[in-house]
């Protein structure tokens, strides 16, 4: 690699990001349980290609606390907006109810940010968490969270449910912050979200994730990386960014598989414990077979 934008081929998609559409028996089934029980899952609403595949292999991104955002990143599908301060008091035991009847073996659960709750959604978290584990108690549970504003007090609550994963993501790099995430998050402040996981409870794994194609170099990854490790965040992803609509930042580059795989390469060498990379891949793609294979069976500090 070298100290520049990489290259590829911009345009028209390439053939390794071509998937088929979801469908199937469980895929309708599912679909049809979230609509009935007014749920989102982040798989639709954020346009996930691999939405179809981890369903039929009991795995989902649960999106809780409504699906209007009040931030506006602009690489985002989710719809944003004022929810005012409402939030449905019934949401965790319809995820509970949702993860019994799915027979999910892992699942992740996120949320839109809520700046305008006092505590940011974080009691919200708590309560889903509780409600899951009453009624699933073999699904293991990943939380992938907004900053919570990187106050240690909220990240505490959430924190002490002690969660299979706390995640949370960078989104890009340090540069590119600004133009592609909402003004109230910055590259520091989610440094310091995932630092205050690891100090709060030090075995706690931790995860983040990296967008590709949007016009970041090198060397600027690599920066990235390396405040990940500082942090002591256990894994990485890496995905391939596409624009969900004309409205929102174009594509800079398609970012190879080969490129893709050379990134995997070179994070497992900086020691993290598990990467995920590949032009397909998202923040909680496959999350329950890197988690069951790679930690359960050997890898548990």
């Amino acid at each position: 690699m070298v100290d520049k934008k990489l290259n590829s081929t911009t345009g028209s998609k390439p053939s390794w990001l071509k998937v088929k559409l979801p469908s199937g028996e469980e895929y309708l089934k599912i679909r049809s349980l979230m609509e009935n029980l007014n749920l989102a899952t982040v798989c639709q609403s954020a346009k996930c290609p691999n939405l179809g595949e981890c369903w039929k292999n009991g795995t989902a991104t649960i999106m809780i606390l409504g699906d209007v955002c009040t931030r506006g990143c602009k690489f985002c599908a989710v719809k944003t907006g004022n929810p005012k301060g409402i939030i449905d008091l019934d949401e965790p035991q319809k995820v509970a109810h949702a993860i019994k009847t799915m027979k999910l073996k892992y699942v992740v659960l996120t949320s839109v940010d809520r700046d305008d709750l006092e505590d940011l959604g974080a009691g919200h978290f708590v309560s889903t968490i509780k409600a899951v584990r009453k009624s699933s108690l073999e699904t293991l549970i990943e939380v992938l969270t907004p900053d919570f504003g990187a106050r240690k007090e909220l990240i505490e609550i959430v924190s002490q449910e002690n969660p299979a994963v706390f995640a949370h993501n960078i989104e890009t790099v340090k540069r590119l912050t600004r133009k592609v995430r909402d003004p109230r998050a910055s590259f520091d402040k989610s440094i310091q979200t995932l630092k205050l996981v690891k100090d709060l409870n030090p075995s706690q794994f931790t995860k983040s994730s990296l967008m590709l194609g949007m016009g970041e170099t090198e060397p600027e990854i690599l920066e990235a990386l390396a405040a990940l490790k500082d942090v002591g965040c256990d894994f990485v992803t890496f995905g391939q960014y596409l624009q969900p609509t004309k409205k929102h930042l174009t594509v800079d580059r398609y970012v190879t598989p080969e490129e893709f795989e050379s990134w995997h390469q070179r994070a497992e060498e900086m020691g993290f414990l598990y990467v995920a990379s590949g032009p397909l891949v998202r923040s909680s793609y496959k999350a329950a077979e890197f988690y069951i294979s790679n930690i359960l069976k050997g890898e548990k500090r």
